[in-house]
């Protein structure tokens, strides 16, 4: 069982710092990421099990559907992070590639009940 990699793109420092300690504490190997380009250098170095991409990101579109292209990018689980249930964004981020969506500001209860048991590569 490998422990699954996860990366946190988004502009915010302490959302960056709080979604780290919380899924830290549940297993996952985090990185994080400030901008869409770091993300996708990061990316193309090392492809991480689950992507969580923050919707404010500058470029967060173009990162998702870059994710795709990369040669194992299929594989990875995109989260898109919206602010409120916005259907036009949320559906802008599926037409993306994104997976799922996670409304923010999360919060241990949150990414507890949509990260649990994925922590672990089966």
């Amino acid at each position: 069982m490998d422990v699954r990699r996860l990366m946190i793109a988004d502009g915010s420092d302490v959302v960056r710092k709080v979604g780290k300690r919380i899924l830290s504490g549940m297993g996952f190997l985090v990185s994080e990421a400030p901008s869409s380009l770091e993300a996708l250098v990061r990316c193309e170095a090392e492809l991480p099990n689950i992507l969580i991409v923050d919707a404010g990101l500058d470029g967060a579109l173009d990162l998702i559907g870059n994710i795709r292209c990369l040669p194992e990018g299929a594989s990875v689980r995109i989260y898109y992070c919206v602010v409120q249930a916005d259907l036009k964004k949320m559906m802008a981020g599926k037409r993306a590639g994104a997976d799922d969506f996670l409304l923010k500001p999360f919060d241990r209860k949150i990414l507890t009940s949509v990260f649990a048991g994925q922590s672990m590569a089966a």
